[in-house]
C-alpha cells in the first residue's frame, strides 16, 4: 500500500475535483460578492441578502435531493453513469459560463441555482466512481488527493478571476466584462478538466441493463430504501452525516456571504478565502498520510469536534482577523472530513449499487445543507443579527459526532 503510486484512472478522477472545485470556489467567493453588488443596486438590506443567498443555495440542494437518489440508481445500469454525469456537467458549466449575464438580482439567483444544480449532481456519478477507479484499501488516500489538489488546482482559475475583478480598471474593462471573463474562464476550467475522466473511465461495477431501466430503479431505490434500516451500521452513518457535514457545507456556502453582512472588507474576505484553500492542500494530504495508521473513523471524529469548535469560535466572529483565523482553521480540516466522509461510505457500500447509495447519500449531505443555509438565513433574519443564525451550526456538529459514535461502534 504504502508504495502504491497514483493510477492513470485515479489522476484523471482527482483531476475532476480539481475542476470543479474551481466552480465551488466562485461560490465561495465572487458569486456571493456579486450578488451582493447587485442586491445593494437594488434597496436589498444586508440581512435580507444573506437570507436569500442562504435560500438559493437550499432550493439547489432541495431539487438535487429529490431527484439524486433517482438518477443515481439509474447509473448503476450499465452504461448510463457516463452519460448521465456528463450531462449534469453540461449544466454546471453552461450555467456557470452565463452568470454574469443577468442584471437583476432575482435572476441572478435563478441562473447561480441552475449552475449549483448541475455541479451538485455531477458529484453523485462522481463520487460513486470512486469504487470503479480504485481499490478499497487506497480509498481513504484517492479521495483525500481528489480534495487536496481541487483546492490548490482551484486557486489557479481563481487568481486569474481576481486579478481581473479587482485590476479591471488598470486593465480597461468594466467590471460586467471582468465578471463575465471570470465566470466563462472558470467554466472553462471545469469543463476541460473533466475531459481525461470521460475519455477513459469504465464502469466495472453495475446492474445490466433491464427491460424498464427507469421504472426498474425506481422498485431498487424503494427495495434499497427499505433496506437500509435494517443495515444499521449504515443507517446511523447516513443520520450522522446528514448533521455534520451539513455545517461544513453551509460554512462552505455562506462564508463570504456571512464576512459581507458583517460589514468585513471584501477584498480581505477574498484574500482569506484563497488562504483556506492553500492550508486545505496539504492538510487533505496529511489526513490521507495518517489514513494509513489511524483508523477512518478515529479520523473523522476529529474532525468533527475541530468543526464544532470552530462554529463556536464563529459566534462572536466580527473582526476581519477573526475571519483570517476562521480561514485557517476551516482549511486545516474541510478536505479531510469530505474526503473521509466519502471513502468511508464508499468502502461500507455494496459496490454494484454505488450510484444508488451516493444518491441516498447526496440526500444527506446536500439536504443537511439545505436544512443549515435556511436555518441561518432564518434565525438573521428573525434576530436581525447576522451572527445568531452560525450558532444553529454547532447544535448540529454535536448531534452529528454523537451519531458517528454510535454508527462506527
Amino acid at each position: 500500500m504504502e508504495n502504491k503510486k497514483l493510477t492513470k484512472i485515479e489522476k484523471y478522477w482527482i483531476l475532476y475535483d480539481v475542476g470543479n472545485s474551481a466552480f465551488v470556489m466562485l461560490v465561495a467567493t465572487l458569486i456571493p460578492i456579486y450578488f451582493n453588488y447587485l442586491a445593494e443596486s437594488e434597496g436589498i438590506s444586508k440581512v435580507d441578502y444573506l437570507a436569500y443567498w442562504g435560500y438559493a443555495a437550499s432550493v439547489a440542494t432541495v431539487i438535487v435531493a429529490l431527484i439524486g437518489p433517482v438518477l443515481g440508481t439509474i447509473a448503476d445500469t450499465k452504461g448510463f453513469k457516463k452519460p448521465l454525469f456528463l450531462a449534469t456537467v453540461l449544466l454546471g458549466v453552461a450555467g456557470c459560463s452565463v452568470l454574469s449575464f443577468p442584471t437583476n438580482w432575482l435572476l441572478f439567483l435563478a441562473v447561480f441555482v441552475l449552475a449549483k444544480v448541475g455541479y451538485n449532481a455531477s458529484l453523485i456519478f462522481y463520487d460513486s466512481m470512486l469504487v470503479d477507479v480504485t481499490e478499497p484499501e487506497k480509498m481513504d488516500a484517492v479521495s483525500s488527493h481528489g480534495y487536496a489538489w481541487g483546492y490548490i488546482g482551484s486557486c489557479i482559475p481563481f487568481v486569474a478571476s481576481l486579478i481581473l475583478v479587482l485590476m479591471h480598471e488598470k486593465i480597461g474593462i468594466s467590471m460586467g466584462m471582468a465578471m463575465t471573463l471570470a465566470f466563462l474562464l472558470n467554466a472553462v476550467w471545469w469543463l476541460l478538466a473533466t475531459v481525461p475522466l470521460l475519455r477513459n473511465y469504465e464502469q466495472s461495477h453495475y446492474i445490466d441493463l433491464p427491460k424498464h431501466p427507469v421504472k426498474d430503479s425506481f422498485s431498487r431505490l424503494f427495495a434499497t430504501l427499505k433496506d437500509i434500516k435494517s443495515q444499521k451500521h449504515i443507517f446511523l452513518y447516513l443520520l450522522a452525516f446528514f448533521f455534520f457535514i451539513d455545517g461544513v457545507y453551509t460554512i462552505i456556502d455562506m462564508a463570504t456571504a456571512y464576512g459581507s453582512a458583517l460589514g468585513l472588507d471584501s477584498q480581505g474576505l477574498l484574500l482569506a478565502l484563497l488562504l483556506t484553500q492553500l492550508v486545505a492542500f496539504p492538510c487533505a494530504l496529511f489526513f490521507a498520510r495518517l489514513s494509513k495508521q489511524y483508523e477512518t473513523a478515529l479520523l473523522l471524529k476529529i474532525c468533527i469536534l475541530a468543526y464544532l469548535g470552530i462554529s463556536l469560535f464563529a459566534v462572536q466572529l466580527d473582526k476581519q482577523w477573526e475571519f483570517w483565523m476562521l480561514a485557517v482553521l476551516v482549511g486545516m480540516f474541510q478536505g479531510a472530513i469530505q474526503a473521509l466522509s466519502r471513502s468511508y461510505f464508499a468502502r461500507i457500500i455494496p459496490a454494484e449499487k454505488s450510484g444508488e447509495y451516493f444518491g441516498i447519500y447526496d440526500i444527506c449531505g446536500k439536504g443537511a445543507s439545505f436544512l443549515g443555509t435556511t436555518l441561518v438565513g432564518l434565525v438573521a433574519q428573525i434576530t436581525n443579527i447576522a451572527n445568531a443564525g452560525v450558532g444553529v451550526l454547532a447544535v448540529m456538529f454535536a448531534i452529528g459526532f454523537l451519531l458517528f459514535c454510535k454508527a462506527s461502534k
